[in-house]
């Protein structure tokens, strides 16, 4: 009997010990990661990392609010539409520059014609970035899979299957405060929106160090 009591206190000391091992290495691992570090009066630059922060957080995060993590897309098709107009107006300055330039009196009209098309191009992207996309983050897709649907909407909300999400950030120059938008992508006004507010003290020391995990 005393040698089986002492064995249970052996198994016991001994589970108790790799699991302050297992402590001491998880306290490690968090001391070893490295923090970035910016400039925080950069507002361009902190802006951009909430950003990133925000749209990493869409795409992975339990959206269901029943402990089942929903999957949701990104919906790329905005962007696309950006990059060839991008892609084409380069092409369109590269054939001006260096395919019609050698012989310019000759390629006058066709180089006029590059260049001209070119600025527009670039305008209709400007104008898209101004009035369409203004402070939108990204955009999802709305949600396909039938569990995924079911699940959001025993969180409550009944139209994610209809439409995605665009999600907006608004960092007002010389301010502290740092909000993002939820809203329904293509539904027709009045649409419903959730929004938060945080400091971005919240996330950033003194020293410009963010702390991701915290977000």
């Amino acid at each position: 009997m005393p040698s089986a009591i002492f064995d249970l206190g052996m198994g016991i000391m001994s589970n108790k010990q790799k699991e302050e091992e297992e402590e001491e290495e998880e306290i490690e691992v968090e001391e070893e990661m490295e923090l970035l570090q910016v400039d925080v009066g950069d507002i361009i630059q902190v802006k951009h990392i909430l950003d990133e922060t925000v749209a990493l957080t869409m795409m992975s995060e339990d959206l269901s609010a029943h402990g089942e993590a929903v999957q949701i897309q990104e919906e790329y098709t905005h962007d696309n539409v950006k990059l060839f107009l991008m892609a084409l107006a380069c092409g369109l300055a590269a054939v001006a520059q260096f395919g019609l330039a050698s012989d310019f009196l000759k390629n006058r009209l066709w180089n006029g014609v590059c260049c001209a098309s070119y600025f527009c191009i670039s305008g209709i992207i400007q104008l898209i970035m101004t009035f369409i996309d203004k402070d939108c983050i990204m955009m999802t897709k709305p949600l396909t899979d039938t569990e995924a649907i079911k699940l959001v909407k025993k969180g409550g909300n009944k139209e994610m299957d209809k439409y995605g999400i665009r999600v907006r950030s608004v960092f007002p120059r010389f301010s502290e405060f740092y909000t993002v938008i939820l809203e329904f992508q293509g539904k027709a006004p009045p649409s419903e929106f959730v929004t938060e507010t945080w400091s971005v003290g919240q996330f950033f020391d003194v020293d410009g160090l963010f702390d991701e995990e915290g977000m």
